[in-house]
């Protein structure tokens, strides 16, 4: 649990992360990578991946498995607010629940 000192360090917290976030999505439009969990998961378990992005309004259920595995295979996760947003960074029309950046 984070503790703030006032409501504005809270504010300015809440929006550096989202910054960081937008910025790493900017990664994705370029890189090689993969979209959706069965297909992440097949590439974590490879070893093809160097990180993952998992939106947070994803269905848990689904993505939880992915994080387990990509914590055991020491894989970077990024998570992003929603799948739209994730679909978007990959240039789809499309929501996305899990995207991987290859090697």
């Amino acid at each position: 649990m984070i503790k703030y000192h006032s409501a504005e360090e809270k504010i300015y917290i809440c929006v550096v992360i989202k910054e960081v976030n937008h910025m790493s999505l900017d990664v994705l439009k370029d890189a090689k990578r993969i979209i959706g969990v069965k297909q992440v998961t097949k590439a974590v378990e490879k070893d093809l991946v160097t990180a993952i992005y998992i939106a947070q309004d994803a269905d848990q259920r689904l993505v939880e498995p992915l994080r387990i595995l990509c914590s055991q295979k020491e894989v970077t996760v990024n998570t992003t607010p929603t799948m739209v947003e994730l679909g978007k960074a990959c240039s789809i029309e499309v929501g996305a629940a899990a995207v991987a950046v290859l090697k």
